[in-house]
């Protein structure tokens, strides 16, 4: 491999997400990494509307639902999954939730991490307002580009 080949892919995974690349061609063999933190923070892609009819929420059978208004769909926002990976509602085990219906967020408040090769990338909220709904399970695996959360905008 020459010496330009490898400067390509020194440029693209600067350039990308990409943690490590290694590539073998007969007597040759190359491991490219980016140094990156332990936790990385994205903020959520461009938000979308959402679809202007909402399943009704679950609630724990424990607990009686609030009676709250029901959301205008034309204020409603979708904060999406940057990447792939497996989606996690708390940092840890024992460790408080981020974010649950009802709360309030602002511009990069951390709503979830979702982890991607290894990696913990904490997941922000680029609106200000309420969470409606959540609609992933906590320890499941996302897309890119899915919907994570319906967030009501003031």
């Amino acid at each position: 491999m020459d010496i330009k080949k490898i400067q390509e892919l020194v440029k693209l995974i600067t350039k990308t997400n990409i943690g490590e690349i290694s590539i073998e061609e007969k007597d040759f063999k190359i491991t490219i990494k980016q140094k990156k933190e332990a936790t990385q923070h994205f903020a959520a892609p461009q938000f979308q509307q959402a679809p202007q009819q909402l399943p009704p929420a679950t609630t724990p059978k424990n607990e009686k639902p609030k009676e709250e208004p029901a959301p205008k769909a034309d204020n409603l926002v979708t904060i999406k999954s940057p990447m792939i990976g497996t989606f996690y509602r708390q940092a840890g085990p024992g460790k408080p939730i981020f974010v649950n219906v009802g709360d309030e967020v602002t511009p990069d408040a951390v709503v979830c991490i979702i982890e991607a090769m290894k990696l913990f990338n904490e997941i922000e909220s680029e609106v200000t307002g309420r969470i409606v709904k959540v609609l992933v399970e906590d320890a499941s695996p996302v897309e890119f580009d899915q919907p994570l959360f319906l967030v009501e905008t003031s």
